[in-house]
């Protein structure tokens, strides 16, 4: 496994230090367990989009959903049910498992639903109102009225 050092790169990022952050997360994030369980992304919108996990043979209850700095754990752990059944072969998993995504700024989740054996989280990304792009119309003024405060020692 290679080990890279991004020390050089902090010096030229000035102001992008959650960026750097994100690179020293990636670089130190463990291998999924064998990609379990397989999840989609998609784009439904500009700032909507969806998580599918599949999750057979998992209840609601069994599952668990936070978002905790920028960060959505989704987890998943089920007791064992070991009824005296004798499996010839066995090829649903049912293992314990935890999948992370870090989640862009002002993306937020906004439902989730179980529906068969399907999870469907659904994130919203919403930008305050001073990140939206305007137009600005040329040979306008601004509708301020600030007042002006002069620097000046005024004589007695």
């Amino acid at each position: 496994m290679q080990t890279f050092d991004f020390t050089p790169l902090y010096r030229t990022l000035v102001g992008f230090d959650r960026v750097a952050e994100m690179i020293d997360q990636a670089a130190r994030a463990e291998p999924s367990s064998q990609g379990y369980p397989p999840y989609n992304i998609e784009q439904l919108d500009e700032n909507s989009y969806r998580i599918e996990l599949a999750v057979a043979g998992f209840e609601e209850d069994d599952l668990e959903i936070e978002v905790r700095e920028g960060v959505l754990r989704i987890s998943g752990r089920k007791e064992s049910t070991d009824d005296g059944r004798d499996f010839l072969h066995r090829g649903i998993a049912e293992r314990a498992f935890e999948r992370r995504f870090q989640l862009a700024d002002y993306v937020t989740v906004s439902s989730a639903e179980l529906k068969n054996g399907m999870l469907n989280v659904e994130l919203f990304r919403e930008l305050p109102d001073a990140m939206k792009p305007r137009t600005i119309k040329i040979g306008t003024k601004a509708n301020t009225k600030a007042k002006r405060i002069s620097t000046a020692k005024k004589a007695n």
